[in-house]
């Protein structure tokens, strides 16, 4: 860690200290800031009076104006009074990044920086390195993907940031940019960036410090409804938290503290350390998630007089945990100290239309907002976040933050699947296939912490590309003076409830599955096997029999013992043939023509009344031809159940 040194003046190696000091955020800022973003959000979002609007997706090449400075056409990104410093500079683009980033400082006619492309490293301007610059998955010189730089850039008076686009033509790539930046009060004494060596602060962030002492240890069993705890006399400040716990109980397990007679945290131990849903490795500046169980955070949390902290079982049977803390006693308790709390709130199911605005928190009193988890749950293929984050401060009718797509809020693009672990941001949960099941993403903040001094609102619009049943669980991180209060009550029947519960399979009533009969002859050579199917289909899965000709069959046997009506349900598909059926070598029913445009269920189809021979009913399926529409072999069908009913 970089020990942060008072300074007459805000500088690039004092901010650099900043970010590397667990302190800093624990304290009130001095100087003070606020902190706000350009970025690149439809300028056709105003109010939520106009949902069309407020809604709206056009998030790219979205400038705040064009200009021609040196014969060059530029299209402005960002122009701001300072003294101030930007803090976090994402870009992407969806096709080569052919073009220069220009940063003027101070209002100088020449740009102060020259950065060709989307290169914040590699060149002589800016040689951030990581992992001060984070490319992410699919970030590639000349492909789409999410590019982040967190080296500082403070100026003294002014910054104007423009993007030369050097791909001329009538129609220009996407371009997709949010910058967040410090504004300082006037007078404050700000140096204006000059490049450096960062390769100090790099190792710092890439190793956060370990601490092989934990200190105190709560007790290695909670029952039912107990609790473990830890309580520390003051002042002094929490240095590192850390639990053990069984994978199995990371929902069920909470974490509760309170500073002072103020309970600050109350959260779901998995979300607080940021694992989400289940146990998810976590490499980060302020949180670690080991495979071995072990979660441990590093934010400071200073109180006055006491600090309590307990581990509670909302359980059915006991668990196995420890709760360790390492606690400084040299800490000062000042009018600049901020408590640390964490707020979580689960909801599911979340209709995703019509659009709605998901609140995550909000806060009243002094403090800095310093980070957020989310869990996803998405039950279909496609992209679930394609929404904004709406950040409100001190009572803004409109967000002073607002972003282009929530991948580009934690720090990714164009809804990539692949895992990657930065010192500030994560992805460290995405199942698939494509964007289904859970996903988990962090974002934490150091220099482009949001200070309010009144209240503070954070919402992410629920923005999908399906219409279906989503579910979030989110976690935020903040600071605040005494007195504080949020919308976020603890949620014990949601920290019990798994935050997807999935709905029993559909079943026909009185059927048996097909899939699960025993075969009893069949064409040799054809793959027959199990399809799983959700939907309309009888325990979400049928017996797939792929034919290659006409005259292809399968046989299968359905015990029973006494007379029965027989109806059978099969499939219609682009592929599939027409069928005839037999029982025990009598004709059933009728042709039946399985094809059509897309996979769909069957319906009834009435097969006969029965008696079975040898304790079974030998159900004979066989393509007999084929729809003119139909496709391929033309002879594959699928069988999903038969029915048994009294004559």
């Amino acid at each position: 860690m970089i020990t942060l040194l008072a300074a007459a003046a805000v500088t690039l190696q004092s901010l650099l200290a900043e970010m590397t000091d667990y302190n800093a955020v624990a304290h009130w800022p001095d100087p003070s800031y606020t902190c706000h973003q350009a970025s690149s959000y439809d300028r056709g979002t105003k109010t939520p009076d106009d949902p069309k609007g407020w809604f709206a997706n056009g998030d790219q090449n979205q400038y705040i104006r064009i200009e021609t400075n040196q014969n060059c056409i530029e299209k402005v990104m960002m122009d701001t009074a300072g003294p101030g410093a930007i803090v976090r500079f994402w870009i992407t683009t969806h096709a080569a990044k052919k073009g220069n980033i220009r940063i003027y400082l101070d209002g100088a006619k020449q740009p102060t920086i020259t950065v060709p492309s989307f290169d914040f490293a590699n060149n002589n301007a800016l040689p951030a390195g990581n992992p001060l610059l984070t490319l992410h998955p699919g970030a590639t010189p000349e492909a789409r993907g999410g590019n982040t730089l967190y080296l500082p850039i403070p100026y003294a008076k002014h910054c104007k940031v423009t993007w030369e686009e050097l791909e001329p033509g009538p129609k220009f790539p996407s371009r997709y940019y949010q910058i967040n930046y410090r504004t300082y009060p006037p007078g404050t004494k700000v140096e204006t960036f000059k490049p450096g060596n960062y390769d100090r602060v790099n190792q710092c962030l890439a190793n956060p410090p370990a601490f092989d002492d934990p200190g105190l240890m709560s007790p290695g069993s909670i029952a039912p409804g107990a609790e473990a705890t830890l309580d520390f006399g003051g002042p002094a400040a929490v240095r590192v938290l850390e639990v053990r716990a069984d994978p199995a109980h990371l929902r069920t397990l909470v974490l509760r503290a309170e500073f002072d007679g103020e309970q600050t945290i109350w959260c779901p131990i998995g979300d607080f350390f940021g694992s989400g849903v289940g146990l998810n490795a976590l490499d980060s500046w302020y949180r670690t998630v080991k495979k071995d169980g072990t979660m441990s955070c590093r934010w400071v949390m200073p109180y006055r007089k006491s600090a309590k902290f307990a581990l509670l079982n909302l359980g059915k049977t006991p668990v196995k945990a420890t709760l360790s803390a390492r606690v400084d006693q040299q800490w000062q308790w000042d009018d600049r100290s901020l408590y640390f709390h964490a707020s979580w709130r689960q909801q599911d199911p979340i209709p995703t239309r019509p659009m709605i605005d998901w609140n995550y928190l909000a806060a009243t009193g002094q403090g800095i907002f310093v980070g957020d988890s989310l869990v996803v749950f998405n039950p279909v293929r496609k992209w679930w976040g394609e929404g904004d984050e709406k950040i409100y401060v001190d009572g803004e009718s409109f967000p002073s933050h607002i972003g282009t797509g929530t991948e580009d809020y934690y720090n990714y693009s164009w809804c990539h699947t692949g895992l990657f672990q930065t010192p500030f941001a994560n992805q460290i949960r995405c199942d698939g296939p494509g964007n289904a099941g859970y996903t988990v993403v962090n974002r934490t903040r150091s220099l482009d912490g949001i200070p309010f001094t009144k209240s503070f609102r954070f919402d992410m619009e629920v923005w999908h590309w399906g219409e279906c049943d989503v579910g979030y669980a989110a976690t935020t991180y903040w600071y605040a003076r005494p007195g504080a209060t949020c919308n976020r009550p603890p949620q014990p029947d949601e920290a019990v409830r798994p935050l997807h519960e999935p709905p029993a399979p559909f079943r026909i009533a009185g059927a048996l599955e097909c899939e699960t009969m025993q075969i009893v002859a069949q064409t040799p050579g054809i793959p027959v096997g199990p399809q799983p199917l959700h939907g309309d289909w009888s325990s979400d899965a049928q017996l797939w029999i792929r034919g290659k000709q006409t005259g292809d069959f399968i046989e299968l046997r359905i015990p029973a013992t006494q007379k029965r009506k027989l109806t059978l349900y099969s499939t219609k598909s682009w592929d599939y043939g027409i069928l005839r059926f037999s029982v025990n070598g009598r004709p059933a029913g009728k042709d039946f023509d399985a094809w059509a445009e897309k996979p769909i269920p069957s319906g009834a189809i009435p097969l006969g009344v029965f008696e079975p021979k040898n304790g079974a009913f030998i159900l004979r399926v066989e393509v007999v031809g084929a729809n003119p529409k139909s496709k391929n072999s033309k002879s594959f069908f699928g069988l999903d159940a038969v029915a048994l009913t009294e004559p």
